[in-house]
């Protein structure tokens, strides 16, 4: 069943089955990572015909952002030892990327103003999302014990590094369909 009318009190259920305020920070943390997964399944539409292999990389994304949205829904740390983690290299799989799209761009000359080409502006708002995610993560940090601040360390570099690559993608992808970055020039 869909609906459970649970939540019609302003609460909702935690993977560990705490109930908690669906204004928590913890709920924020891991709803912003959601919504993060939904804007990168319309980045990867838009981007298939253009950056197959970033596709097939934004794939593989968005399963390690379910691992990071499981761990950050759960407040009991004994239920959390027991779910899914990032693999061991994830963060080093994104620098890899960010690398490569980087080796592919001409040095920045100015701060880059988002758009370009449509794939290109959603990228950016993946971006901007990405980097409310960390902010929320890093909120939830703050609130919680030294045990369970390592483990929240791990998915908030993830989405900080995952921030960067977006950033570049965001240029390549400019560059892909053969249009001009778009620099800030103050007046």
């Amino acid at each position: 069943m869909i609906y459970t009318k649970k939540g019609d009190d302003g609460t909702t259920s935690l993977a560990d089955g705490t109930r908690v305020s669906k204004a928590s920070q913890r709920v924020e943390a891991y709803g912003t990572v959601d919504e993060l997964g939904a804007h990168i399944a319309l980045l990867i539409e838009m981007s298939r015909p253009l950056m197959p292999e970033q596709v097939r990389f934004l794939q593989r994304v968005q399963n390690e952002l379910f691992v990071v949205q499981s761990r950050l829904a759960t407040a009991d740390l004994q239920v959390m030892k027991q779910m899914p983690q990032l693999a061991t290299g994830a963060v080093e799989n994104i620098e890899h990327q960010i690398d490569l799209l980087t080796s592919q761009l001409p040095p920045m000359k100015a701060f880059v103003i988002p758009g370009g080409t449509v794939a290109s502006a959603q990228c950016h708002v993946c971006r901007t999302v990405c980097r409310r995610a960390e902010r929320n993560i890093v909120a939830l940090s703050a609130s919680c014990d030294e045990e369970q601040k390592k483990d929240i360390f791990s998915m908030q570099q993830y989405i900080n590094r995952l921030s960067d690559f977006l950033f570049v993608m965001a240029r390549r992808l400019v560059l892909v369909e053969q249009k001009e970055e778009i620099f800030w020039h103050p007046e």
